[in-house]
């Protein structure tokens, strides 16, 4: 596990996007922590918040308000100028996106643009700079480095250009690396290629790891703690064996129960969770998920009324909190 100082440290989160409809929330008051070597999973259907939150941290949002708190190893980011921002994005944050041919120019080769990524940071000369890019591209397991760094984006299969940008993100050795559904657009053998590299990697660098994605299958196999949002807030925090062995939102164990399991009957349906997700331009006034949540039929008038009217905060115990006016704690220790 990680050193107790948080890398990343984000508070009171708050994304907001001007519409011809009125405001847009898309992430409300987020709080979460990351730690040297640990892995944060967050998920959450599309529209949660996810990749949001990841652009604010990052400093990448265009027209948006953001407000809150978003601290990187003490030093705070909201509002810091872009020159500063940009100072800092590649040295000591990194991000990797979901779709990498569209992130690489078509117009160089790899190994120029991560030598260009590298000469920014650390203005070293040229022929260091291609040196490290063949030396990262190694890193990250592409055969023959100094061959393929010749080559462009269009000559690498989608597996090898997802190499390439995990090479393109830890050139410059960063504290936190973002990886936003890095794995949605490949094949299941070649997914679990590119998880266990960044595991590799994070192990041997000591790296805080953001994982953001929809598949709770990835977030069992690299997360220590997960983070579930739904319509733009944090519905649900908890170790990763604690959140699959004993989720205590219904929203969860919806996500849970809609996974594909060895031990169900052939022919079994996935069990899908009923209806859309919220409506972020009028968010309701009680519970996001309680349109939704399958408890809400079983409940008393005054069960339902509390749902429908009152926000649930993100409380209970210190080490699995939920948003919920009735969460499912048995078993947790308060």
């Amino acid at each position: 596990m990680g050193s107790p100082e948080p890398v990343l440290s984000v508070r009171d989160l708050t994304v907001t996007f001007a519409t011809s409809r009125g405001p847009l929330r898309a992430v409300d008051r987020l709080g979460f922590e990351v730690r040297h070597g640990e892995t944060l999973g967050i998920v959450g259907e599309s529209g949660s918040g996810k990749s949001v939150t990841s652009l604010a941290v990052m400093g990448l949002h265009t027209g948006a308000s953001v407000t809150g708190s978003i601290s990187l190893g003490g030093r705070e980011l909201t509002g810091l100028p872009e020159r500063e921002l940009n100072r800092l994005r590649g040295r000591r944050m990194a991000m990797i996106f979901q779709d990498p041919l569209s992130s690489l120019h078509p117009y160089y080769t790899v190994g120029e643009q991560i030598a260009e990524h590298h000469r920014v940071h650390f203005g070293s000369g040229r022929r260091a700079a291609r040196e490290r890019a063949v030396e990262a591209l190694a890193e990250v397991g592409i055969p023959e480095p100094r061959r393929r760094a010749r080559e462009y984006p269009h000559q690498f299969s989608g597996g090898m250009r997802q190499r390439v940008m995990i090479a393109m993100a830890l050139a410059c050795e960063p504290e936190l690396l973002i990886a936003d559904e890095p794995t949605t657009a490949l094949d299941v053998t070649v997914q679990a290629q590119i998880l266990e590299l960044i595991a590799r990697i994070q192990q041997e660098r000591g790296l805080a790891v953001i994982m953001i994605t929809h598949d709770l299958g990835v977030v069992a196999r690299v997360a220590h703690e997960v983070l579930v949002m739904y319509g733009g807030r944090a519905v649900e925090r908890a170790d990763v064996d604690a959140l699959f062995a004993l989720p205590a939102h219904p929203y969860t164990r919806g996500l849970l129960d809609s996974l594909p399991r060895l031990d169900d009957s052939d022919g079994q349906p996935l069990r899908a969770i009923p209806g859309s997700p919220p409506s972020l331009l009028n968010p309701a006034p009680g519970c996001a998920f309680a349109p939704r949540c399958p408890r809400l039929a079983r409940s008393s008038d005054q069960e339902r009324s509390r749902c429908e009217t009152a926000l649930p905060l993100l409380e209970g115990p210190a080490a699995h909190p939920a948003a919920c006016h009735f969460p499912a704690y048995e078993g947790i220790a308060s």
